[in-house]
Formats: C-alpha cells, structure tokens, sequence
C-alpha cells in the first residue's frame, strides 16, 4: 500500500484511445438506460423521443467539447472537480466533485437490483420475489466490480471490453432483424417529423430533455480515467464515444418505434428491448437481450465506481477531502481507499432499500434527483471551458468554437433543463437532489477546519 498522501501515482498511460472509447460508450449503460427511459420519453412527447436524443445529444457533445479542452491542458483524475475548482475557486470545485460522487452512488445502488433480476430472470425465473436472494446477488455483483476496478485499471478495462463488445453484439442482431421483419409493416411509418424542429414545443423539448440527459450521461468516465490515458487519447476517446452514443440512441428509438406499436411500449414498461426481442424470436433466444441489458448494467456499475473513486481520490489529494482517501495501491496503482469506499456505501443503501421501504421509495424518487446532480456539475464544467478559454474570441474563432461558444451553450442547456425541471419534482426527489449536493457542507466544513487547526499548529497558535 502507500502512504495515506497518495504520493504513489496511478497508471499512466495505460488506457489506449480505443478502450478509452469503450470506457466512454459503456458508461452510459445504452442498453439499459434505452430500456428503463424509452418508456418515460416516449410517454412525455411521444414519436419525438427521436428528435430529442438526436438534438440532445448534439448539445450534450457541446459539454464533450469543454471536457476534452480542459483534460488537454490539465489531466486530472477528477475532472470537473480540478478544472472548476480552478476556474472558479475551490469551493466550486468542491461541489462539482461532490455533485458527481452523490450521483455515482445513488445510480450505482439504482442499478445493482436490476442487474440481480435480470439474473434471475435467465437462471431461476421463478424467484423475482424472493428479496433475499435478490439482495445477495446484487451484493455478489457489486462486490465482484468492485473487485475488478480495484486489481487495476487494466483489469476493469478488459472486462468492460469483453462486456461491451458481447452487449453490443446481442443488440445489433435485435435491430437488424426488427428493421429485417417490421421494415414492410411498421407500428409506426418512419417519418422526417420526428426529427424536424419545428414539431417541438418549449415545453416538449424541455420534457425530452430531462431524460435524455440522464440516457446520455456516463461518457465522462474517459475524463476521470485522464491521468491513466495520454490526454489526446482521453479526448479522443470521449469524441467518438459521445458520437457512436448519438447514432446508437438515435437509430435504436428508430427501430423501436418501427417495432412496437403505443400500446406494446406502454406495457413493456423498463422492458422495451425484451418486448421487441420477444416478437422476434422464440424462447430462450428472447432472454439474449435480458443478458444484453445485464451486461450493460454492469458495465456501467464499473465505470459508476471508477467515476467516484477518481474524482474522491483527487479530491483528497488536493486537500479538501481526508488524505487517507487519496492512498494508492503500490502494486495495482488504484486508488483501493476510495474505492471500498464506494463499495461499503453501496453495500448499505443496498440491504436499506431491500428490507426498509421508505429507503427504497427514496432511492426510486433519487433517480430523477440524479439529473439534477448531472446538470450541476456538468453545466459548470461548460462555463468554466467558455471562461478559461474566452480569450480565443478575440484570437482565434475556430478554436474558441469548440473551447467557448459549444461549451458555453453545452453549460447553458445544463441549466434550462435543471431550472425547467426543479419545480416539476417532488418533495423527496429534490431532497435528494439538492440536500445530496448541501451535504457537501459538511466535509467543506471539516476539511477547512482541519486545515485551520493544521496551520495554528505549525504556527504554534
């Protein structure tokens, strides 16, 4: 192990820009973000969920842009925190941080249950109810990732390929041969209006926009992974994540709506994929899409894990969090306090919500919340791009389109959706969102009074 000041480095360069792509893609858990929001887009505005992921994520790419400007000139393994905490002081950063690392947590618990019954549902159907046995799997998976991203980056690297590439595979046969079998008589005939402008209202671009920001967010995990991947790899890989992820959601919400007719995506619920897969194939070969969706979840556990780790691990290092968090493995270059940290805090709320009703309802409600922690720290992350850079207006217009005007409007888009968005939630979701971010005081505080103690102490006050 090293010494609780982290003096021992990460790996360096040890990602290349293909995994860090992979990293990015898998991030996002696309085929299980598209199975639990196509229900909740679909619903708010209907055949323009299309049109929404398409400009969504075109201004998402924006905020790419800010991401990949700032890791050029400043790797950091916590990304928005350093790059903020730069720009627009430490307190700010703090909370871009914390923005992020309440956001992991609260997804990656999200997420766990539903990677336990989808397991079941392909060994031992019967035994969705049994909350006991759900709970342990959840626990097994979680503790396995875990395991994975803490042996070294290498390790959660090849197993995010592997997973990555088996899911993707599963997903493109279900989409060639919905295109293959419905093409001819489609539940809906494919039409330029659901991608024309001018079909949006405010108010359903807005309503749109609330989910398809939390559908898209997780290709950061390339920026948190800077420090082990040479910086023009980083931003390359998060460029061609953030592109193939838009022509990916926007050409599956294609082949779903040539598939599934309003009735049949209303009762598919967080199912889409398998309602599809079902009308194609015969049993078991339906349940191949259930392992897709699996896979994809756990992927997304693991970069949800290097995503907090990261950014608690920078966090520590620059003092502003208790320095035993910024320790790092001797021999597997991980930052292992951190991340058993994400491990325990998983392993709580897990067992909470499965055997205390209340915890359950609120991580379900925090699911929204998690967006709002999104547009945080991500707007921020815009602006403080625009503002670093804004000097290239005056000197170079090509360059200060993708360093300030993208990034800027990247920023603003962030802050439209978390204002449109705030007086729709409940009590509890933005408890959960805005008191996941207040809580953030309590660490500030501590960390600032340990620093004042420190300095009377060398002072001999």
């Amino acid at each position: 192990m090293s010494d609780e000041g982290g003096e021992q480095s990460l790996a360096k360069g040890a990602l290349s820009a293909l995994e860090s792509t992979i990293m990015g893609i898998a991030g996002t858990s696309p085929a299980f973000s598209i199975a639990v929001t196509t229900g909740t887009i679909y619903a708010a505005i209907g055949t323009l969920s299309v049109g929404s992921l398409l400009y969504s994520g075109l201004l998402m790419l924006g905020l790419m842009f800010a991401f990949a400007s700032l890791n050029r000139v400043m790797p950091d393994a916590g990304a928005a925190f350093a790059w903020v905490g730069t720009v627009f002081g430490p307190t700010w950063g703090f909370f871009a941080g914390w923005g992020l690392m309440v956001a992991s947590v609260v997804f990656m618990v999200s997420a766990t249950l539903p990677a336990a019954t989808a397991t079941l549902l392909l060994v031992a159907p019967g035994q969705l109810d049994n909350t006991p046995l759900v709970t342990g799997i959840a626990a097994v998976w979680l503790t396995v990732v875990t395991a994975i991203v803490l042996r070294g980056i290498r390790h959660a690297s090849y197993a995010q390929v592997i997973v990555t590439i088996a899911e993707a595979v599963i997903i493109f046969v279900v989409m060639f041969a919905a295109v293959y079998v419905f093409a001819g008589k489609p539940a809906h005939a494919v039409s330029l209006s659901w991608i024309s402008p001018t079909a949006f209202s405010f108010k359903s671009f807005a309503d749109g926009a609330m989910v398809s920001v939390f559908l898209y967010w997780g290709w950061d995990v390339t920026m948190n992974l800077g420090e082990e991947t040479e910086p023009a790899d980083a931003s390359s890989g998060a460029f061609w994540a953030m592109i193939n992820l838009i022509v990916f959601f926007v050409v599956l919400m294609i082949v779903i709506l040539i598939a599934l007719s309003d009735q049949e995506i209303a009762a598919s619920n967080t199912n889409v994929l398998y309602a599809i897969s079902a009308k194609l194939f015969p049993a078991p070969w339906s349940y191949l899409i259930v392992l897709a969706t699996m896979l994809s979840t756990v992927g997304a556990l693991e970069t949800q894990i290097l995503q907090f780790s990261r950014s608690m691990f920078s966090m520590s290092r620059a003092g502003v969090l208790h320095p035993r968090y910024a320790a790092v493995h001797a021999e597997w270059q991980t930052p292992w306090v951190a991340t058993l940290v994400i491990w325990g805090f998983g392993m709580v709320l897990l067992f909470s919500s499965s055997y205390m009703p209340s915890v359950a309802s609120i991580l379900e409600a925090s699911i929204a919340a998690i967006g709002l922690q999104i547009c945080f720290y991500m707007g921020l992350t815009g602006f403080a791009c625009a503002w670093h850079f804004r000097g290239l207006l005056q000197t170079d217009m090509r360059a200060a389109m993708t360093q300030v005007v993208f990034p800027f409007i990247g920023g603003a888009f962030m802050a439209f959706v978390a204002a449109w968005s705030i007086p729709t939630f409940s009590p509890v979701v933005l408890t959960v969102g805005i008191g996941g971010l207040a809580l953030g005081f309590v660490p500030l505080g501590l960390a600032r009074w340990q620093k004042a103690r420190d300095r009377a102490a060398a002072t001999g006050g």
